[in-house]
């Protein structure tokens, strides 16, 4: 069995760079994923299966916001299984570069996951919302669920769906840089300024599900900040493409 603390030495030469990396990822995500790297190299565990890992964890927490009543313990629980399934997300390519580099299919599947897992959380947040309207304050009357706080969770993943798209395919069109040529330094300001649409960072309004309309209000206010940020995305991903030659 590979031993984990050579594991963890490789891995620590072996990151990807953190230029358009939120701090939560940079400094939280990757380091955990980096050790959830390392156990899964001694176990003798292959990418793919670090990923199925990510999805049945990420879809658990996500299954249960649609069928249990809120509480507070639920919160927990759910933002403790979104969070290390987000964890896992980020092992399973320090896995596959720990083991001398991916394939086509991993990533394939690592991307097919990624967008089943965003879809899936806002859609059992709209399943929750319809099964215990009073318990998160969305009651239109006669028990039922007002039909407005139900579009909240289809237009954040709307938001959400397409910057993960618009981002994964304007990282396929641009030209990849020269081989040799220096990588830019990371940005400070732009780590702190992604903060709001980190996905890590998303999560943690989960540990507010016992607080029903609080919980609401910030599953709303993300939202709009991931439109918002949409918006700002569209805009920069289609001015940097409109200068690569056709």
């Amino acid at each position: 069995m590979a031993s984990v603390g050579t594991a963890l030495r490789e891995l620590r030469g072996a990151q990807k760079s953190a230029k358009g990396v939120s701090l939560y990822s940079r400094f939280v995500n990757r380091p955990v994923g980096r050790y959830l790297a390392a156990g899964s190299y001694a176990l003798g565990l292959t990418p793919n299966q670090v990923t199925l890992i990510s999805a049945a964890l990420s879809f658990a927490g996500a299954a249960a916001v649609a069928l249990a009543s809120p509480s507070w313990g639920l919160g927990i629980a759910v933002w403790a299984l979104l969070a290390v399934g987000f964890a896992f997300d980020s092992a399973d390519g320090q896995l596959a570069r720990l083991r001398g580099g991916g394939s086509a299919a991993g990533e394939w599947l690592d991307h097919v996951v990624d967008c089943a897992k965003l879809t899936s959380l806002h859609t059992c947040v709209l399943i929750a919302f319809y099964r215990f309207p009073e318990a998160y304050g969305v009651g239109g009357g006669a028990h039922g669920a007002s039909a407005g706080w139900l579009l909240v969770p289809l237009g954040f993943q709307l938001a959400a769906v397409v910057t993960f798209f618009g981002g994964l395919l304007t990282e396929k069109l641009k030209p990849k840089p020269e081989s040799g040529s220096a990588a830019a330094a990371p940005s400070s300001l732009r780590a702190v300024a992604l903060l709001p649409v980190d996905y890590g960072v998303f999560c943690l309004v989960f540990l507010l599900l016992g607080g029903g309309d609080v919980f609401r209000w910030a599953y709303a206010g993300a939202g709009v900040i991931a439109a918002l940020f949409l918006v700002a995305f569209l805009a920069k991903w289609f001015r940097e493409l409109s200068a690569v030659p056709r």
